[in-house]
């Protein structure tokens, strides 16, 4: 459960019941399964609070996600990475049945975690993880390097989409903040666990982190 609960609809202005009524359809569309738990739309309830900035996320969402240069199976992937890395369980969740519904494997899921070491990745794929990681770790971790192997495999416009598409992902901390936990939509599947460190008996934080997939009862 949330920390604060969303907008009822009876308290709802226009705009935010447009949103609560064609919201459902589009994950349920994006997913192929409607959720298991909840309204499947948790955070926009939450940004109902703030409606002007409800609406702006909206408009930037789709901006970002209209990008045609990058494949979409890049794209599912890059999302699901940044997502494990912030730890938001809503967004991992709805993310693993999203790159479920588009073709990726629960293999391919399961390996997702340890990208680098699958060679069920390309080494194109790989890289755009790589970033993705660098990209989301603060302080960001963008060596010249790093940045130079991946402008060899990608285009100056697919670099701005992908960045753009990870800065996206970042505003999945809202989510992680309020504690929006999962809707469900991968109940009963393989789903990607969240990238967190296990708190150690010193209060030290280890670097083993979790299991690399979760089986949702």
């Amino acid at each position: 459960m949330a920390r604060i609960q969303g907008v009822p609809k009876s308290q709802a202005g226009m705009t935010v019941r447009l949103v609560y009524r064609f919201g459902p359809k589009m994950v349920t569309k994006l997913t192929g399964r409607a959720p298991q738990t909840g309204s499947g739309i948790e955070p926009m309830e939450i940004w109902a609070y703030q409606p002007r900035m409800l609406r702006g996320m909206g408009r930037f969402n789709q901006a970002v996600r209209k990008g045609k240069a990058v494949d979409e199976r890049t794209k599912n992937l890059v999302e699901l990475k940044g997502a494990q890395m912030i730890g938001c369980e809503f967004c991992l969740d709805l993310g693993s049945q999203i790159c479920r519904n588009s073709g990726l494997s629960d293999e391919e899921l399961v390996a997702l975690p340890r990208h680098r070491q699958s060679d069920l990745f390309t080494e194109r794929e790989k890289l755009a993880l790589d970033y993705t990681v660098a990209v989301t770790r603060t302080p960001v971790e963008v060596t010249d390097e790093l940045f130079s192997r991946v402008k060899a495999h990608f285009t100056d416009e697919q670099l701005v989409e992908i960045t753009a598409l990870i800065t996206l992902v970042n505003l999945d901390r809202f989510n992680a903040a309020f504690g929006i936990g999962s809707a469900g939509f991968s109940e009963g599947m393989v789903c990607v666990p969240p990238d967190r460190p296990q708190q150690q008996p010193d209060r030290d934080m280890g670097a083993t982190g979790l299991e690399p997939v979760t089986f949702r009862a």
